[in-house]
């Protein structure tokens, strides 16, 4: 069993009594978001990983209008994503995060192109101790993408925000957004938001997990 407190001066001082390899501190002190796009039924890929059906919709969108996507990546300090989604994102030609810090969570090798290694880096860490580590280091804002990803933070306890905006389509089979959390998760509504492009946005705080 692993014992996860939140490092306060009362719980710092009761750790004594609790053998130190048992312990996962986890930081309070830094934000974790997802900003995520899914089809109606839940889905943000194909089987096969394809988001055609995305770029699709996308068609539709008036120029300049991005959801909200700018407002948060200026406040976010790390990005975090998988390596299929890394992957993914190298194949949209420009890079989107700019001088933006990125983690990419693998157990595998992570082929990283030269022109990336400044900012981007892997990382076989579970979540906690990733944001541990980032916490340490001085991170405030983790922007999480990528279905598995997401669904690990989720799972974790460790997810404080949750934006979804909901594409008027139907897959009927693919990749999930949500999987197992192993319990309970209560979310907040924190906001909607309709767009004319038939597009709708959910933005929850992720409650206590029960």
């Amino acid at each position: 069993m692993v014992i996860r407190v939140h490092q306060t001066p009362t719980a710092v001082s009761r750790l004594n009594s609790i053998t130190p390899s048992r312990i996962e501190v986890v930081p309070v002190s830094i934000k974790v978001s997802v900003f995520v796009a899914t089809s109606l039924d839940g889905f943000i890929a194909r089987k096969d990983g394809s988001i055609d059906w995305l770029t699709a919709a996308n068609a539709s969108v008036p120029d300049g209008e991005d959801f909200g996507y700018r407002d948060l990546i200026k406040t976010v300090d790390v990005v975090v994503m998988g390596r299929n989604t890394f992957e993914q994102v190298l194949t949209f030609g420009e890079w989107p995060y700019g001088e933006k810090r990125v983690v990419v969570l693998s157990s595998r090798s992570v082929g990283i192109p030269d022109g990336l290694t400044g900012t981007v880096s892997s990382s076989s860490e579970a979540p906690a101790t990733l944001i541990g580590r980032l916490s340490r280091q001085g991170a405030k804002h983790l922007y999480v993408d990528g279905g598995i990803t997401i669904q690990r933070f989720l799972a974790a306890g460790l997810v404080d925000e949750l934006t979804i905006t909901l594409i008027p389509v139907l897959l009927g089979e693919g990749r999930p957004l949500f999987g197992p959390t192993g319990r309970d998760v209560a979310l907040v509504l924190a906001g909607t938001r309709a767009f004319e492009c038939g597009f709708v946005q959910l933005r929850y705080r992720v409650g206590k997990a029960t």
